[in-house]
C-alpha cells in the first residue's frame, strides 16, 4: 500500500513538473501586435508579374476622446506573391502585424481580371482573414485609394467599413462585394463577379464611389456606370430608397421608391430544349420626392402610367447592354442551371442560348402620393 501510494505521489509530482514546463498558448499582449485594416493589392512596377503591397496600420492611441483625427501608418513592399510580400513587410515592424481586424481588400482595377483568382487564393486560404471581408476594384490604384483619409474618418473608424458596411450608407450607387462571394462567383458557371469602384478625388481627400465593374474570366472587366450600377441593385439586392428620374414631353419629377419586387422566368422553345425569353416582372411602390410643376392626386394613375413605361426602357436597356457584352451580372446562368434537372449540357445549352434570348420587361409603378400637400 505504502509503495502505491509513493507511487502516485511521484506520478502527481511529474504531472505538475510538465504543466509547469509547457511554454504556454502564443497568446501576445495587445501592445504587442499591429492591426491592419487594409490591404491594397497593384501591378508590380519592378517584377513581372508579381504585386505591390500595400498595408494600412492602425496606429494604436490612448483614448479615443483624445484623439482628434485618426492615425495610420502605411507599409509597402513588392513580391512575386502576396504572401512573400506581406511576409517582408513583417520584418520591416517590431510588432506582430494582425490580420485578423481587417475588413477591406482594394485591388487594381487592371488585376480583375482572371488572373486574379491566383493570387486571391492566398486569402481564402489564410484563416485569420475574415471572409466577410470587402472587396473593391481601385483607380488610379489601390495604394492611392488606401491613403485617402477623408476629413469624414473619425478616430478609430475607417472610412471604407462605413461606406460598405451598410449600417452608415445605404445608396444605390455603391454596391458591396465580399470575399466569400467573390470566390463562389469565380468558381461558379453562369454568373459574373461584380465588385465596387473606389475612386479618389483630385485632391485625394475624398472616396469616390458610384460605379462598379463586372468581372469576365476572358477578357477585361466591364465598368458599369453609375446609371447602370444604380440598376444593377435594383435588380440584384432589392434595396430600397432608390430614386429614379422620370421625364417626358409634359411631366418631369424624381420618384423614390420605398418598396419594389423582382421577379422573372425562362420561357423555352416549342421542343423545351433551349431557353427562348425572359419574362422580368418588378413592381415597385414609392413617392414623388421632386417636381418642378405641381402635380395632382387625381392624375396618380398617368404618373403611374408614365414611370412604368420610363423604367421598363432603362431595364430593358440594361439587360440587353450586359447581353451584348456577353456578360451576366445578374447570375441568370446560374438560376437556369439551378431549376433544371441534371443534364451534362445544360451550360452549353445556356451558353448557346443567352446571346439571342429575349427580355419582356414590365414594371408596375404604384405611387402612394405626390409627396406634397394640396
Amino acid at each position: 500500500m505504502k509503495i502505491g501510494f509513493l507511487t502516485n505521489r511521484l506520478i502527481l509530482f511529474l504531472c505538475i513538473i510538465c504543466i509547469l514546463l509547457q511554454s504556454g498558448c502564443a497568446f501576445k499582449d495587445i501592445d504587442k501586435r499591429l492591426f491592419v485594416t487594409a490591404i491594397g493589392i497593384d501591378p508590380s512596377e519592378n517584377l513581372e508579374d508579381g504585386f505591390k503591397i500595400t498595408l494600412k496600420v492602425a496606429l494604436p492611441f490612448g483614448a479615443i476622446k483624445e484623439s482628434t483625427e485618426p492615425e495610420y501608418a502605411y507599409l509597402s513592399k513588392e513580391g512575386e506573391s502576396i504572401g512573400e510580400a506581406i511576409r517582408m513587410l513583417e520584418t520591416h515592424v517590431d510588432k506582430v502585424l494582425e490580420l485578423g481586424q481587417m475588413k477591406t481588400i482594394v485591388i487594381h482595377e487592371k488585376l480583375l481580371t482572371n488572373h486574379m483568382q491566383s493570387f486571391m487564393d492566398y486569402f481564402f486560404r489564410r484563416g485569420d482573414i475574415p471572409l466577410i471581408a470587402f472587396i473593391a476594384g481601385a483607380k488610379p490604384s489601390a495604394e492611392t485609394i488606401l491613403k485617402v483619409e477623408p476629413s469624414t474618418e473619425a478616430p478609430a473608424s475607417v472610412a471604407l467599413f462605413n461606406t460598405f458596411g451598410e449600417t452608415a450608407n445605404e445608396s444605390p450607387y455603391i454596391v458591396t462585394g465580399y470575399l466569400f462571394k467573390l470566390r463562389r462567383d469565380i468558381l461558379t458557371e453562369g454568373i459574373n463577379p461584380v465588385l465596387p469602384l473606389v475612386e479618389a478625388s483630385e485632391e485625394r481627400d475624398q472616396l469616390i464611389v458610384n460605379n462598379a465593374i463586372v468581372v469576365d474570366k476572358k477578357k477585361e472587366p466591364y465598368e458599369l456606370t453609375s446609371t447602370e450600377t444604380k440598376y444593377f441593385n435594383t435588380l440584384s439586392d432589392g434595396a430600397r430608397g432608390f430614386t429614379y428620374h422620370i421625364k417626358n414631353d409634359e411631366h418631369r419629377f424624381l420618384l423614390n421608391i420605398s418598396q419594389h419586387n423582382v421577379t422573372y422566368q425562362f420561357v423555352p422553345d416549342e421542343k423545351l430544349s433551349t431557353p427562348q425569353k425572359i419574362i422580368m416582372h418588378i413592381k415597385v411602390k414609392g413617392i414623388i420626392g421632386e417636381s418642378q410643376e405641381s402635380l395632382s392626386l387625381s392624375n396618380l394613375d398617368e404618373y403611374n402610367q408614365l414611370a412604368s413605361e420610363e423604367m421598363e426602357k432603362k431595364v430593358l436597356h440594361f439587360l440587353t447592354t450586359m447581353q451584348e457584352e456577353n456578360l451576366d451580372p445578374l447570375g441568370f446562368g446560374l438560376h437556369y442551371r439551378a431549376t433544371r434537372l441534371h443534364d451534362p449540357d445544360v451550360l452549353t445549352t445556356w451558353k448557346r442560348a443567352y446571346p439571342d434570348l429575349e427580355f419582356s420587361v414590365t414594371v408596375d409603378v404604384i405611387l402612394q402620393g405626390t409627396g406634397s400637400i394640396e
